[in-house]
């Protein structure tokens, strides 16, 4: 992974910049002149920048601060003008502006190009369930942070929709949903003709900060009947092939309803959310940090550990507040869950209403309307650290 800074117009900015996290690296900074991009490279320190070949952009005092921090930089030129302006200041590392990627990597030297995005990783990607009790802990909330912070780490990601009785994610981020995209991978999952082209034709894209894939769920709950357990299965195992990671919203409910119903091959209502935590990785079980949703998540905790299994579960408590628990309401809802469910280190998401309503009221995620946000921090530090560890780098001797 390379650090960069970005100094383009806004068009190739954005491009460059959803293509850099796609191939895994970080985008650190983006600059609309040469002034503020030195400035940048000298306070952020990147490994590379990626400038426009145009005296807007690329200034001898650029080309210094690069040089004397070791930044390799690798210059855009749209027309024969920004190639001999590159020129003049010694600088011959350039490529054409509309290039792709895989080009703009082997001039800042490396060797995995495609590559790096056809992986095995890609061939048996990651699925998150994110689940929680009725009476709205945050659920969808939660599965929208989680796949924003996982994209904006670079993977590749999809956020399925797979709620039976209240789909939302498409509402949420300002999506169309007349052809929900899960139940149209469910139909050619059970025909056998679901492939990763097909996910992407049947997918929306959320363009932000982050960019992921959205699979928007049914918008009338009488629809339930297409995502049937085999379905929803054969969706997800799909979806391993075709993205990093999978996180799916899902419904409350965990009935087994088999005995009020006539006939025993015929779909489950419930079944769509029962087959996604049977088929997930890891859950995020996320609950309401006030006294009637922490009884509501302890008496439906038990249970989940039965359809999901013990040990591929974390606890997430959100909304934490003192005018609904009382003072320090963090250790009072550690020592609830400790003492009634034997959970030990929950994840706290503090409230912050105020920014939770903003990326509603825009669409848009928390990472995009309110980065500095109290809840997208711990939502960021949830995926850094449990669901998307990167590994430290060994450490040498120190020198004196």
């Amino acid at each position: 992974m390379v650090s960069l800074v970005l100094g383009l117009p806004a068009d190739h900015e954005a491009r460059l910049r959803s293509d850099a996290n796609r191939y895994g690296h970080e985008v650190l900074a983006s600059s609309g002149s040469a002034q503020e991009l030195e400035v940048v490279v000298r306070a952020l320190r990147p490994g590379a920048a990626v400038v426009s070949a145009s005296p807007q952009y690329l200034t001898p005092r650029v080309l210094a601060a690069c040089d004397d921090l070791g930044v390799r930089v690798v210059a855009l030129v749209a027309d024969e003008m920004g190639r001999r302006h590159a020129a003049s200041l010694g600088l011959y590392e350039t490529t054409d502006a509309t290039a792709d990627w895989p080009t703009i990597e082997l001039m800042l030297g490396g060797s995995r190009g495609p590559a790096a995005v056809t992986t095995p990783a890609v061939t048996r990607g990651q699925v998150i369930a994110v689940w929680g009790p009725s009476g709205a802990p945050g659920r969808t909330t939660l599965a929208i942070g989680i796949a924003s912070e996982l994209a904006a780490l670079g993977h590749r990601v999809a956020l399925a929709d797979v709620d039976t009785h209240g789909a939302s994610v498409a509402p949420t981020l300002g999506l169309l949903d007349e052809a929900p995209g899960f139940a149209a991978a469910c139909r050619l999952a059970s025909s056998d003709t679901l492939t990763p082209e097909e996910l992407d034709r049947v997918s929306d894209v959320y363009q932000g900060a982050s960019s992921f894939r959205v699979l928007t769920g049914i918008g009338a709950p009488r629809r339930w009947p297409e995502l049937s357990a085999e379905r929803v299965t054969g969706v997800i195992q799909r979806c391993r092939e075709w993205v990093d990671y999978t996180v799916i919203d899902m419904a409350s409910s965990l009935e087994n309803d088999e005995e009020i119903s006539s006939d025993l091959f015929a779909p489950r209502r419930n079944g769509a959310t029962v087959a996604a935590l049977r088929e997930a990785d890891r859950v995020v079980a996320v609950g309401s940090a006030d006294p009637v949703g922490m009884s509501r998540f302890l008496r439906a905790h038990v249970e989940l550990l039965e359809v999901s299994g013990a040990g591929r579960v974390d606890v997430v408590m959100n909304r934490v507040r003192a005018s609904a628990i009382g003072l320090g309401p963090a250790a009072q809802v550690r020592q609830t869950l400790a003492r009634f469910g034997g959970i030990d280190d929950p994840v706290l998401v503090p409230h912050d209403q105020n920014a939770v309503d903003g990326a509603v009221l825009s669409g848009r995620t928390l990472l995009d309307v309110s980065p500095r946000s109290g809840a997208r921090r711990a939502i960021a530090d949830l995926v850094a650290l449990r669901l998307a560890p990167v590994a430290e780098p060994a450490r040498g001797r120190r020198r004196r």
